[in-house]
């Protein structure tokens, strides 16, 4: 059975190659982090069923068993999870597999007339539902910190080359010269964007019954108010946002919003990847070599960016997961079905994608380094992108025909510097602008680049 279990042997490759990329997941979507969780919802139910004056028969606790029932779940250990999954064995049933575990903590105490107020009146979906936003917030608090490493490297590379004059592409044609670190920067804006609705999200739960209605609830006790105890178990304790109107499911229409707001995190950091990978490819950076690291097989000069490739394709795999998830969760037949269960176990495999892509991409911003020298070269072969500025001058003096004039001249055709500036040469405009334009060069007709990028350290 070790074997089995052994990362050579490994189904998947976040718990094989990736292993140790993924560990601080481990304790969220692991199996066991879904039965603590479990755990936990349950004693948080009970605690409030016996603090509550309208259910005498759920007695108020002593401050010892409060400890003891918050021990319960605090030290929940493997060794729990594996009685858990033994009981299942038998039940078939993993939620009241709970409830017969946490049965069993109590019958040896002063709590065990309290044991059939584990589970009162609920379904399982009253648990699984608050269990998975647990998991769903704890997730995100890794990711969280994961994603803010990637933006802080990539500021401080945009600070770095802020000045860095460069050749822009649009269309993957030469272009007006931007710098590197204004365009850097534009990403660290987006992902900024992106981190800012993620910290918005809320975390819907429900504690209703089997059908939303507190049915069970009120056949037994119909004085209490259900919804402000369910409220002070979820928002209170929990600090989750109740949802008062919901089948037997919460609709998970809160996890689709989370899963797309993240899938939007990443499509931007996997647009950061594919132009640092061009950028490369370009020679404008160039990457540090690590000792003993082989780029080919076969081609001993190679430094391949496969920092930026594994996490393309990592977060590929994420956001294919999280899009499925998103559209997938919220919808259920009727009062509900079971196709969400399935599927909503896969949460931990998105974010593993995910957590394994953001260190990816952070190797490989801390291995990239500026060619300057390459970036000039690009740009004083690219003489025609000097167009632009000089039909702008015209415009402005009311000069015939600017932008034809202009496109005549450079159109898809190769100049040079002193065939621009024979140009600006004849050109009847005043001479402060006529200098101002013989003075420019595409590695200084970068407009304010440079300022742009600063305005990521305000």
């Amino acid at each position: 059975m070790s074997a089995m279990l052994d990362p050579l042997t490994a189904l998947s490759p976040l718990d094989g190659r990736y292993a140790a990329k993924t560990d601080a997941l481990r304790p969220i979507f692991s199996e066991f982090g879904l039965i603590a969780r479990r755990v936990r919802v349950e004693i948080a139910w009970l605690q409030a069923l016996c603090a509550e004056p309208g259910i005498p028969e759920a007695r108020a606790l002593t401050a010892a068993e409060t400890a003891s029932l918050n021990a319960i779940a605090d030290a929940f250990s493997l060794n729990d999870a594996a009685r858990v999954k033994a009981i299942e064995s038998t039940t078939n049933h993993d939620v009241k597999a709970i409830e017969y575990f946490i049965k069993e903590k109590l019958a040896a105490s002063s709590l065990a007339g309290l044991s059939e107020f584990v589970h009162f009146a609920c379904t399982s979906e009253d648990i699984n539902n608050v269990a998975h936003a647990l998991m769903l917030r704890d997730g995100l608090a890794v990711l969280r910190t994961a994603q803010d490493g990637v933006i802080a490297a990539l500021t401080d590379l945009a600070a770095t080359t802020r000045g860095a004059a460069m050749l822009a592409r649009t269309h993957g044609q030469p272009a007006s010269p931007t710098t590197l670190g204004k365009e850097l920067a534009v990403f660290v804006q987006r992902l900024r964007r992106q981190s800012a609705q993620l910290a918005t999200l809320t975390f819907p739960a429900k504690m209703n019954g089997a059908v939303g209605n507190y049915n069970a609830h009120c056949s037994a006790y119909p004085s209490v108010d259900w919804p402000a105890l369910a409220a002070r178990v979820l928002e209170g304790s929990f600090g989750l946002q109740q949802n008062p109107l919901t089948t037997q499911i919460e609709p998970h229409d809160g996890l689709a919003e989370a899963f797309d707001a993240l899938a939007r995190w990443n499509t931007v950091l996997l647009n950061l990847d594919r132009d640092a990978w061009s950028y490369i490819s370009m020679g404008y950076l160039g990457q540090k070599t690590v000792a003993g690291e082989v780029g080919s097989s076969t081609m001993p000069h190679k430094v391949n960016p496969i920092d930026f490739e594994n996490s393309e394709g990592n977060l590929g795999i994420a956001n294919a997961l999280l899009e499925h998830m998103a559209r997938k969760l919220p919808l259920s037949r009727l009062q509900r079905d079971l196709t969400d269960s399935t599927v909503i176990r896969n949460m931990g495999v998105a974010f593993g994608y995910c957590l394994t892509a953001y260190q990816a991409t952070l190797k490989g911003l801390g291995k990239v380094r500026l060619n300057p020298a390459r970036m000039a070269e690009d740009l004083d072969t690219a003489w025609e992108v000097m167009a632009e500025p000089i039909q702008t001058v015209m415009r402005k003096h009311g000069l015939p025909n600017p932008y034809e004039r202009l496109k005549e001249l450079t159109r898809g055709r190769a100049i040079d510097a002193a065939g621009v500036q024979a140009f600006i040469c004849t050109l009847e405009i005043p001479d402060a602008d006529k200098q101002r334009l013989l003075a420019l060069t595409p590695a200084t007709y970068t407009g304010i680049a440079p300022q742009l990028a600063d305005r990521v350290r305000l």
